[in-house]
């Protein structure tokens, strides 16, 4: 199996130091590593890494823009988001700009690590507790609007015609929870749960989970 090659854009030289040690003794190879955002989006376009790993706060242009430059260029190149940034806003921006996963710099080496070969593969990446918060933000929202009037965010969810089993795998997804736990959870096999996943995806024209998730989150329909 070839190494996953592998960008780092962050203008913290601790936190590049850091990051590249950890990635190369566990079989990544970092071809790149930048303080800035437009040279690191370029330097991602020219030796073309199967993931960059994205800081938000970076200067001459964020990792949000950055991360859209990328992505409108070469939509092959993943992107993993690592940021001390936990709010909404970011990201939500962050999988509207085409991030494949979020996670953020309190992730220990190992989940780090697995992160980076989750997203690497295509199977999307969002820290469990970035999920929870956001998860929680939005029931809050939804029951302040129900509650004064405003749109009932339960009755989106057939925009889509997920089904009512789906609408329960999706919740679990933005909970952070992988195939084998939402199998355990709902007392369902893993292919079962695969098979879910794969319609959910198909249902919402998105290619992770990760956006996924955004989705669910952006429109509200968990």
């Amino acid at each position: 199996m070839e190494k996953i090659k592998v960008t780092i854009i962050e203008d913290h030289e601790m936190t590049r130091m850091g990051l590249s040690f950890a990635l190369s003794n566990n079989g990544v190879e970092v071809i790149g590593t930048s303080a800035d955002g437009q040279e690191g989006v370029e330097q991602a376009l020219e030796l073309r890494p199967n993931l960059v790993i994205m800081d938000i706060g970076v200067p001459t242009i964020d990792g949000i823009e950055a991360t859209r430059k990328i992505k409108n260029s070469n939509p092959d190149i993943k992107v993993l988001m690592n940021t001390s940034r936990d709010g909404d806003n970011d990201i939500l921006d962050s999988f509207a700009a085409g991030a494949d996963g979020y996670i953020t710099k309190g992730a220990t080496p190992e989940q780090t690590i697995t992160a980076v070969k989750a997203v690497s593969e295509g199977v999307g990446w969002l820290d469990p507790a970035i999920a929870r918060v956001v998860l929680s933000n939005i029931r809050k929202t939804s029951e302040s609007e129900s509650q004064t009037g405003g749109i009932n965010y339960k009755k989106g969810k057939n925009l889509y015609g997920l089904t009512e089993r789906e609408m329960e795998v999706l919740a679990l997804l933005v909970e952070g929870l992988n195939n084998p736990q939402i199998a355990k959870k709902l007392v369902i096999t893993i292919a079962t749960t695969k098979t879910h996943v794969h319609n959910i995806l198909q249902k919402l024209y998105v290619g992770t989970r990760a956006k996924a998730v955004a989705t669910a989150m952006k429109d509200g329909l968990v």
